[in-house]
């Protein structure tokens, strides 16, 4: 019998701290060889003159996720995991919704039931919890994290799921007795009500109203405030997708005085700005998403970033609807005012090819970083490393292929996705992913599906290292013991 299912040989393997020429061996769906050479094998895949990489891991993404009354999003899990393997993805990490005045546990297996059996990739849930009732916090939530649920979200705006300061204080105080790693969605809530308000007496309610009611204030102000809650109940949180260098410079500041605060950005932030919602009629609406982009200099901010440290993962924060559909951008109401345009863009096939070419490619980033920021700080952030984020004996054989000098023109009409458009229609890049392979099957090689059979797992995972509390200051004197 054959050694090994699967051998990929002759490629340059890059991890996170190393670059190498190496073979790799698979069988049963895991690395059991990283070597010279790697004989005798069932297939092999000739990698020379190509990059071997860890495969994408998409800690933020929004699939079949409930969007508001007559609003419909354009992934189930079956188009996104699709489409995320296309992308060079093996993993992706979408969001069990609670619904206020709803089971968190309910939600948890309504959403697991439309992921299995649908899943080309594995996926993993967080949380989100929008009704921190005394129930949710002390039986719900604790069970759910000791089930493999080890992380959650909170988000400081939007009418169905904003939490106020105390329930963030709350929220914040189990996941440091139950060791969860809390996302945050920091923008504040009455200043963007406030900021709509204004623009819509003025008459502006076009898609740039949206970047208007939600300028970089909004967001460092949210920051800082999650940051001191977060200093207060001594718990590690992290930040998502930070846009702009206010915010950035919030979560620096953070990590300057020692602070547990890890921060995610996303491929938006580097490349579009609000000019891309100052379009004529409804055309900004493509560019809809919360945070806003800003403009240039919140790019710099954040390749400052992103070269820094200050950032540990680069996530799409794919949060899909078809642009000409009445249940998408272009609803009924959408005309009226900015705000009822629906909230987010997809990114979840184009998020690694996007950040490998302004990254790698444009010399900003080295290829060690992308792994980092793609793959292994998602994988050990959120509890699945050592299974997944790296290449070595005993992870999961979930890997991509680079080209690094493949020039490509991402086009709507050669993505996987549900929705109609892509904002980054024309977009050229340097390195493409031509073969991803998942749990040590080819799924996707040079354009087309191979194995596109829904054989994605609903993972658990363990708690993260990363949310252990710093164990100081004004939150042990007072509680400890």
């Amino acid at each position: 019998m054959p050694l090994f299912d699967l051998a990929i040989r002759g490629g340059t393997v890059v991890t996170a701290s190393d670059t190498f020429r190496a073979d790799i061996g698979i069988r049963d769906g895991r690395i059991v060889s990283v070597a010279d050479g790697v004989e005798g094998a069932a297939e092999e895949i000739d990698a020379s003159g190509l990059l071997v990489l860890p495969g994408g891991i998409d800690s933020h993404v929004h699939i079949a996720q409930d969007s508001g009354p007559g609003i419909t999003m354009a992934d189930d899990f079956c188009s996104a995991t699709r489409a995320a393997a296309a992308g060079g993805n093996t993993c992706v990490m979408p969001f069990a919704m609670q619904k206020k005045g709803e089971s968190l546990r309910g939600a948890v297996e309504a959403y697991r039931r439309l992921a299995e059996g649908s899943c080309l990739i594995d996926v993993a849930f967080h949380l989100i919890i929008s009704d921190p009732t005394p129930e949710v916090l002390g039986q719900e939530l604790p069970a759910l994290l000791k089930d493999g649920f080890t992380s959650f979200k909170v988000f400081m705006t939007y009418d169905d799921l904003v939490l106020s300061d105390r329930q963030l204080l709350d929220v914040f105080d189990v996941a440091r007795q139950e060791g969860a790693l809390v996302m945050v969605h920091a923008e504040g809530y009455d200043a963007i009500r406030y900021m709509t308000e204004r623009l819509e007496r003025a008459g502006e309610t076009r898609p740039i109203g949206h970047a208007l009611s939600r300028p970089e204030i909004v967001e460092r102000e949210a920051a800082h405030r999650a940051i001191s809650h977060a200093e207060l109940v001594d718990v590690p949180i992290m930040i998502v997708h930070v846009s702009g260098r206010e915010a950035m410079e919030q979560v620096r500041w953070a990590q300057a005085r020692g602070l547990k605060v890890y921060a995610e950005t996303c491929p938006q932030y580097i490349t579009l700005t609000a000019s891309d919602m100052d379009q004529v009629g409804m055309e900004g609406a493509k560019y809809v998403c919360s945070p806003p982009p800003r403009d240039e200099d919140s790019q710099r901010a954040i390749w400052e970033g992103l070269q820094q440290g200050v950032f540990h993962t680069v996530s799409s924060d794919h949060c899909p609807f078809r642009y000409d559909d009445p249940e998408g951008k272009l609803n009924p109401r959408g005309p009226s005012s900015f705000r009822w345009v629906p909230n987010g863009i997809p990114g979840i096939e184009t998020r690694l090819p996007i950040l490998f070419s302004e990254g790698v490619s444009a010399g900003r980033i080295s290829l060690n970083r992308f792994v980092e920021l793609t793959a292994t700080n998602h994988a050990k952030l959120y509890g699945l490393y050592p299974r997944k984020g790296s290449i070595g004996i005993g992870f999961d054989a979930d890997l991509t292929i680079w080209d690094p000098n493949r020039r490509e023109t991402i086009r709507q009409a050669d993505l996987h996705h549900g929705p109609d458009y892509t904002p980054w229609e024309g977009f050229e890049v340097t390195g493409w992913p031509v073969t991803t392979i998942a749990g040590g099957r080819v799924v996707f090689d040079r354009g087309r599906f191979v194995d596109d059979a829904p054989r994605g797992r609903v993972l658990e995972r363990d708690l993260s290292p990363y949310a252990v509390p710093r164990g100081a200051g004004l939150r042990t004197s007072l509680f400890a013991g």
